[in-house]
């Protein structure tokens, strides 16, 4: 039954390695061929339209006010050049412009675009994306002139700091026909929570019909990744739902009951949330290849002739970081999603930092996970390297059973689940190992990918961020199965000297073929690994020292 040892680890190596092509190889072969197709072709400039109709849904509730005295602002669609006014707060700096009402920049003061302790800060908008995020339109008739309209801002300032209290700021607009929209921001100094408030005034002599809309965007890094999900996304109906971003163009719009509605890349998401549960439609458009812009179109809504209503939102623009998002409520948390194994690999987050909250440093973080993880398979590792034990121990009867019956595999394979029997040995017993710790091992690959927590966070020396792959010293030259950046993988080469350790204290295949097969798994792992990150490394390399530790300690004590 040793043949089924082998045949375990070779499918488990196979099934890793193809997992490694599907995942790393093949999306980076294609991203070469976008790019290279890009030099060929830019894509066109993005174009975006509201004349696009929504399906007719359930009234949102709206907050019915009293008008509001219009100061007359300047006649809609002037020529006057815009005004932009920067509002800074401790998370973030943003600029808005007066044309359209709109965000025009968003920078990320905790988060920085490359591992550089002086490198340039996060923007969350791409210029492609100005003119798009907090755009406010009216799918319908009766209020002319929106799509252009160049706001007044309510303030003389140019630059809002805010330190301790909220600041809102206004901007106002009318038509020809009387008919003005008031947008007035809300900002906290302490979240990354934007209030919009969009009060309609109706002062024209007729009424007015149509759907209140408001459009965000962000460019996302890889819209094939399939390591982790990015682009639009919603929880719509109690469930999170995830659009491929090559689905939109069969399917452009999704309608349901919105808690909210988001675009996402690997660690940060841009995300309009209604002021209660909305029935409403989703409308995507993809521009290029890596922006998505999402419109959130509420339901059919009337405004007669000397009316007003509020229709109110929040915007959530920032990390995808499990603290911050549970702080910032609106179940904002469930967009963190690691996928098949997220119940497994949640846990092993909360757990990594709780720790890093008493040890300041992931990698440490990380070796503590791994102790822990070992310790409760504890009882399951000792049966099993028992079971390896007992196996090796047997080698010279089944070598015995092997040369006598050699010609007789019938017999052969009686003898030897006889043997088994008499000696109360389960020949799968040293498999279980690598079974339980297959989808441990994907939990934590996600997670340790996706967690934001691991970006640009440094270990020691050379390793200055455990979500890269780890590289001393840089090459300039390229190396086969390596990715860019080229260096010397240390922490992966060692992790493939601890492999074969373990193998050389495994009992070996009675087959001299299958054994020699076995002494190249080790080598294969070291390839597949190396373009991993390099907390998963650490991960890996940590957990085979503990299993030696433990086989060693197994074999002592029933030697």
């Amino acid at each position: 039954m040793e043949q089924m040892r082998l045949l375990l680890a070779i499918v488990l190596s196979f099934l890793v390695f193809v997992v490694w092509q599907w995942l790393v190889v093949e999306p980076e072969m294609a991203k070469q061929v976008q790019d290279q197709g890009a030099q060929v072709e830019s894509p066109s400039s993005p174009e975006v339209t509201d004349d696009t109709t929504a399906s007719s849904t359930a009234a949102p509730a709206v907050t019915p006010v009293t008008p509001m005295p219009i100061q007359t602002p300047p006649p809609a669609n002037d020529a006057r050049t815009a005004r932009t006014i920067v509002v800074e707060t401790p998370l973030y700096t943003l600029s808005l412009n007066e044309k359209g009402a709109v965000l025009d920049d968003f920078i990320l003061k905790r988060y920085r675009e490359t591992v550089d302790s002086d490198g340039p800060l996060k923007h969350m908008i791409d210029e492609r994306a100005r003119q798009i995020n907090m755009d406010t339109g009216w799918m319908g008739n009766g209020i002319a002139g929106m799509e252009n309209a160049v706001y007044t801002l309510g303030t003389s300032e140019d630059r809002l700091v805010l330190s301790e209290e909220k600041q809102t700021i206004d901007f106002q607009w009318v038509n020809s026909e009387g008919v003005s929209v008031l947008k007035q921001f809300v900002f906290s100094p302490d979240s990354y929570l934007i209030e919009l408030n969009v009060t309609i005034a109706n002062r024209s002599t007729t009424g007015i019909v149509g759907q209140p809309a408001v459009k965000i965007g962000q460019v996302i890094g890889d819209p094939d990744s399939r390591i982790t999900f990015e682009g639009p996304m919603a929880l719509m109906d109690g469930t999170l739902e995830e659009i491929k971003v090559k689905d939109i163009a069969d399917k452009p719009d999704i309608s349901g009951s919105f808690r909210w509605i988001g675009i996402t890349d690997r660690y940060f998401m841009t995300t309009l949330i209604p002021e209660e549960t909305a029935t409403a439609t989703m409308k995507m458009e993809k521009v290029g290849d890596d922006m998505i812009i999402s419109q959130l179109v509420l339901a059919e809504t009337a405004i007669a002739s000397g009316e007003a209503k509020t229709f109110a939102y929040k915007a959530f623009i920032g990390p995808k970081d499990t603290e911050t998002l549970k702080t910032a409520n609106y179940e904002l948390g469930e967009a963190v999603n690691f996928g098949m194994f997220d119940f497994l690999a949640k846990p092993f987050l909360w757990i990594m930092n709780q720790i890093y909250k008493v040890i300041p440093n992931y990698g440490i973080a990380i070796i503590i996970l791994t102790l822990i993880t070992k310790i409760i398979l504890f009882p399951l590792g000792n049966k099993s390297y028992k079971s390896m034990n007992d196996m090796k121990r047997m080698q010279p009867l089944m070598t015995e059973i092997r040369e006598k019956y050699k010609d007789d595999k019938k017999k052969m394979n009686e003898e030897t689940m006889a043997l088994y029997r008499t000696y109360k040995i389960n020949p799968m017993g040293g498999c279980l190992p690598m079974v339980v710790q297959l989808p441990v091992f994907f939990a934590l690959y996600r997670m340790l990918y996706q967690a934001i927590e691991l970006r640009h966070a440094p270990f020691f020396g050379w390793i200055n961020d455990l979500s890269a792959p780890d590289r001393l010293f840089q090459f300039g030259f390229s190396i086969p199965f390596m990715e860019p950046p080229y260096g010397f993988p240390v922490l992966t080469i060692v992790m493939g000297a601890t492999m074969f350790l373990q193998q050389k204290m495994s009992p070996p295949p009675g087959d001299p073929t299958q054994a020699k097969l076995m002494m190249f798994m080790p080598l294969i792992f070291t390839v597949i690994f190396i373009n991993f990150s390099a907390g998963l490394v650490l991960y890996w390399l940590i957990n085979n020292i503990f299993s030696i530790a433990q086989q060693y300690y197994i074999q002592k004590k029933y030697a």
